[in-house]
């Protein structure tokens, strides 16, 4: 699946309401510089700026979901204490629904502050008891589950190990999902997944993959058998384990599988990225969308959060930014399949389709003139571009000076240009024929030569169109006179 149709699924997607059970965490940053060290020991000294709060664990991904216009409600725990108020008023004001946040008296809110300098972390404090609620605290939770479970898309639950996900409440969120025949999607902690038992799917990264199965992950070659064996274990319906740097991989009931690759361009801070993947792949879910077309769109959130320090949310206008930034970079040059897919499409939308080709060797004002010209004949431009040996065979040994890849990455990179693809015969007839554009163009100097592919198009409807040229503008003038020695 391309960008094109990851954005088309995206423009069409609803905005369900999630359910996320888990635990409730307070994420301080206390942000300055460290320009020494103590000289009480060999620790540096972090001279604080600024401090923030911000929304972690389970709330961490209701923001996600908030952020891509999904209605929220959360069930967790907080302590009696400011943090569980400051935790409460920042969900509050994003619109996550917290009527079934319980209070416990019996421990504090959990709050992890890390001490950061530049884009580094340099210490993070946990303020945290992480046992096993009371059995007063699941009731609670547990309290108008049923309703809570009916009017939800998706489920959530979010267990970052703090003791809010006890079997009691896992099992009882499951079965309530099951009934309600909601998908329940678990990030799981720790290696006993059969407390997970009957839920839809859990995303686990790498490492705590080969915790659950007590093997190590060598290769992907073993992802496979990995995601059976924690299906098995758990009696899933599906697996999804992130992989960090190498993307994401995902098996279903029905043997569906694939290995994602990652789509982040830059690293700073992957904290909170798998809160951002199991956001999203609910949202997806949750409006129905099959598990690979969520998982990609899921995949290319996650590669933007990745970008950004500490835990952080994408927004719907974002994702399509970033779809539509890799449609714009990636898929205007294309291949033989797909240049079939984009014709497709485009025909399909009603486009008039305009071609032209040519060697493209030094981009000059002349070829960007005669490409604006061509362009304006239809609707989208697909250029062909001659390879390095047919260059050769027509130019002479010495060209072409710059490779194939060189020259159609600056022609993609044109506005007016909507398609670049290469081909090795000497003439483009072949790919005439197989883009039967409604409009051919040449320069007007073909006039009396021919143009190559003139009888195909016009018998397929098409027309002839011969630009004018920019006179005193060539490749070979401007080689000529860069290889003149420079006077006086």
């Amino acid at each position: 699946m391309n960008e094109r149709e990851l954005l088309r699924m995206l423009d069409g997607l609803a905005r369900p309401r999630v359910l996320i059970v888990g635990d409730l965490i307070l994420d301080r940053y206390v942000d300055g510089d460290v320009s020494r060290i103590s000289p009480e020991a060999p620790i540096p000294i972090l001279a604080a700026r600024s401090t923030e709060d911000r929304l972690g664990g389970a709330c961490n991904v209701a923001a996600n979901l908030r952020a891509m216009e999904a209605s929220v409600e959360i069930l967790g725990v907080i302590g009696k204490d400011g943090n569980g108020q400051q935790l409460l008023a920042l969900m509050r004001g994003i619109g996550i629904e917290v009527d079934g946040c319980v209070i416990d008296h019996e421990r504090p809110t959990i709050e992890k502050t890390r001490m950061i300098s530049g884009v580094h972390q340099i210490l993070r404090v946990d303020w945290e008891k992480s046992h096993p609620v009371s059995a007063m605290v699941e009731e609670a939770l547990l309290a108008g589950l049923e309703r809570r479970v009916a009017s939800a898309h998706s489920v959530i639950l979010s267990d970052y190990g703090k003791g809010v996900l006890t079997r009691r409440v896992c099992q009882a969120v499951i079965a309530a999902a099951r009934r309600a025949r909601v998908p329940v999607l678990v990030d799981p902690k720790g290696s006993d997944y059969t407390r997970y038992a009957g839920a839809t799917l859990v995303t686990p990264n790498r490492k705590e993959a080969e915790q659950a199965i007590a093997r190590r992950l060598a290769s992907f070659d073993d992802l496979p058998d990995a995601a059976r064996e924690l299906m098995r274990i758990a009696s899933l319906d599906c697996a999804v384990i992130t992989l960090g740097a190498d993307g994401i991989y995902f098996l279903d009931a029905k043997g569906g599988s694939d290995r994602v690759p990652t789509q982040a361009r830059k690293v700073f801070d992957v904290t909170g990225a798998g809160d951002t993947v199991i956001a999203n792949l609910a949202l997806g879910l949750g409006a129905g969308l099959e598990l690979g077309v969520a998982v990609r769109l899921a995949n290319h959130a996650a590669g933007i959060v990745v970008g950004r320090l500490g835990a952080a949310s994408v927004t719907r206008a974002e994702l399509r930014s970033a779809l539509g930034e890799r449609l714009t970079q990636r898929s205007k040059v294309l291949t033989q399949e797909t240049l079939q897919l984009a014709l497709a499409e485009w025909r399909a939308e009603g486009r008039k389709i305009v071609f032209t080709n040519g060697c493209f060797d030094v981009l000059h004002a002349g070829h960007v003139q005669y490409l604006r010209e061509a362009r304006s004949q239809g609707d989208v431009l697909v250029v062909g571009i001659n390879d390095d040996a047919s260059v050769r065979r027509l130019k002479g040994a010495k060209r072409p000076v710059n490779p194939i890849d060189d020259r159609m990455a600056v022609l993609s990179a044109l506005e007016m240009v909507d398609g670049v693809i290469a081909f090795p015969e000497d003439t483009p007839l072949r790919l005439v024929q197989e883009v039967t554009p409604h409009v051919l163009v040449k320069g007007e100097d073909w006039a009396d030569k021919g143009v190559v592919g003139r009888e195909w198009v016009e018998q397929h409807g098409g027309r002839v169109h011969l630009a004018p040229l920019l006179s005193g503008r060539s490749t070979s003038a401007i080689l000529e006179r860069a290889a003149k020695p420079a006077s006086g």
